[in-house]
C-alpha cells in the first residue's frame, strides 16, 4: 500500500490534528479546527475530481468523505488516547467506534463505486 497517497496523507495529517485538540484547552480550538476545516476541503476536492458523474437515482450520503475521514481520524486519535489514560471499558468502546466507521466507511466506498450511493456536493 502506497503511502504517499493523497487521502492517507491528509488523513494522518487529521489524526495529528485531533491528537493536539485532545491535548489543547479549548481556546486553542479555533486554529486547528480552522485547519481541519481546510484539510476536509481539499479531501472533497480531490474526491469529486476522481469520481465520475454520480446516478440521478443514486441515494445521497449524509457527509462528504472528508468528513467520514475527518471522524475517522478523530476516532484514532481518541483510540490511541484510550490505550494510555482509559479504563478497560473506554478503551473498548473508543476500538469499537473506530471499528464500526472503518466499516462504514469500506460500505460507503463500495456503494458510491457502484453508483448505489453519491455524496452530497458530488455530480
Amino acid at each position: 500500500m502506497p503511502t504517499d497517497h493523497p487521502l492517507l496523507h491528509t488523513a494522518r495529517t487529521l489524526t495529528v490534528l485531533h491528537e493536539h485538540r485532545l491535548s489543547e484547552d479549548c481556546c486553542a480550538h479555533e486554529e486547528t479546527d480552522r485547519q481541519r476545516t481546510d484539510l476536509i476541503h481539499s479531501i472533497d476536492t480531490w474526491i469529486d475530481k476522481q469520481l465520475p458523474p454520480s446516478h440521478g437515482a443514486a441515494s445521497v450520503h449524509t457527509e462528504t468523505v472528508g468528513e467520514v475521514i475527518d471522524r475517522l481520524a478523530q476516532f484514532t486519535a481518541a483510540a490511541y488516547a484510550a490505550l494510555i489514560s482509559a479504563c478497560e471499558w473506554d478503551l473498548w468502546d473508543a476500538w469499537e467506534r473506530l471499528a464500526e466507521l472503518a466499516v462504514g466507511y469500506e460500505d460507503l466506498a463500495t456503494d458510491v463505486r457502484s453508483g448505489r450511493r453519491r455524496l452530497p456536493g458530488c455530480h
